[in-house]
């Protein structure tokens, strides 16, 4: 017989297991023992009888969604501060003070957290026109770098530390322009107006407290206007073609400086060395005239005979002109053998770029007559010296 056929309770195996006759287990009851361990571990009290089910079952939701929401808020207040940053913490919007890089963790809906970049360096830029001490209009650009270094300041000095600055970079620009000649914002004295502008900025900015400070300023461009453009730029050109005369003048002075230098001490070592020669020379004829003295005393004649053919020598060796005296007349015959030997040269050239070799006959001197005085060697001499 089977055991769900009528009757057949006692072996209902829901009804009797372990053989005490039990059911299958009852929902509510489960839900009831759940809820009783729950309320036990937060501390709350049992209720016995079914007119406290609904109840334990409200309580036990209740624990669960306080357990799941606990779990929720803590996790929610993790939070990161990247490595450049720092946070500022508010809390119920006061400042309550900093927190490093790294994770940490807040309370959700009481703390606020403000991060803050510490170590990038910001370029702010600033234009415009501007009117000058000489009364000129010019545009000048320029810009400037900056970084944080207090945080707290930086939030909370002024409303925008950012916009103060942009305000403070502009008052300081145009009141170190409108002090400065047109030319030097132009040429030379940009490097002058940056460092002014960089001082003027501190200064502006250094009561306010904030919290940045000023990395670099960058002077980079100042022009005057479209409509008279030209016109400064023929006025730079002129200035720059000036300074390169003045350049190229100094280098020519220092190259030729040493050069004069060179030539007068070389003038002076010359004439040194003239001195010592004519000194030497005119000792050298007194010491020979000493020597020859006495020769003379001793042969006047004979001393100057030989004085005067030495000097005849010395004088007629340098020179290619032959003098012969005729016998028994009044002329003398000259033979420019100079000239000859000239053309005797000139001759075999000629025939060596011709390829042919020839002997060309020597022309025959002509004779140059000229009256002389009475035959004799003092007249001989003396004509043969023209």
């Amino acid at each position: 017989m089977a055991w769900n056929e009528p009757g057949n309770d006692d072996k209902d195996p829901w009804k009797n297991k372990g053989g005490k006759n039990q059911g299958p287990p009852d929902l509510d009851e489960l839900l009831n023992d759940l809820g009783k361990k729950v309320t036990g571990i937060f501390g709350g009290k049992t209720t016995k009888g079914g007119s406290g089910s609904g109840k334990s079952f409200s309580s036990i939701g209740f624990s669960i969604l306080l357990v799941v929401a606990s779990v929720v808020y803590g996790f929610s207040g993790f939070y990161t501060i990247k490595e450049a940053e720092q946070g500022i913490v508010l809390r119920f919007g006061e400042y309550s003070g900093t927190v490093e890089p790294g994770i940490n963790w807040k309370w959700t809906f009481v703390d606020r957290i403000i991060p803050v970049d510490m170590q990038s360096t910001r370029a702010m830029p600033s234009s415009g026109f501007m009117l000058t001490k000489d009364e000129n209009v010019v545009r000048v650009e320029m810009e400037i770098q900056y970084r944080v270094v207090d945080a707290r300041n930086f939030v909370f000095s002024v409303t925008n530390a950012e916009d103060s600055l942009n305000q403070s970079l502009d008052s300081a620009l145009r009141y170190v322009v409108g002090h400065a000649d047109m030319d030097d914002i132009l040429t030379s004295g940009r490097e002058v107006i940056r460092q002014q502008v960089w001082e003027e900025l501190d200064k502006i900015i250094s009561p306010y407290s904030l919290g940045l400070i000023i990395v670099d300023v960058n002077f980079k461009d100042a022009r005057p206007p479209n409509e008279v453009k030209d016109a400064f730029d023929d006025a730079i050109s002129a200035q720059e073609d000036e300074v390169r005369f003045l350049r190229e003048a100094e280098a020519y002075a220092r190259g030729i400086e040493p050069r004069a230098r060179g030539r007068a001490k070389r003038m002076e070592q010359e004439a040194l060395a003239y001195q010592s020669q004519i000194v030497l020379d005119a000792q050298g004829e007194v010491a020979r005239f000493e020597k020859i003295l006495p020769e003379y005393q001793a042969a006047p004649k004979v001393t100057r005979e030989r004085l005067y053919i030495a000097t005849m020598e010395k004088v007629y060796g340098n020179t290619s002109k032959v003098m012969v005296d005729v016998d028994g007349g009044n002329s003398m015959m000259y033979l420019p053998l100079d000239k000859i030997i000239q053309q005797q040269n000139n001759s075999n050239s000629s025939h060596r770029s011709s390829g042919k070799t020839s002997y060309a006959p020597i022309n025959e001197p002509n004779v140059n007559t000229s009256p002389t005085s009475s035959s004799g060697r003092s007249d001989r001499f003396s004509n043969g010296s023209n």
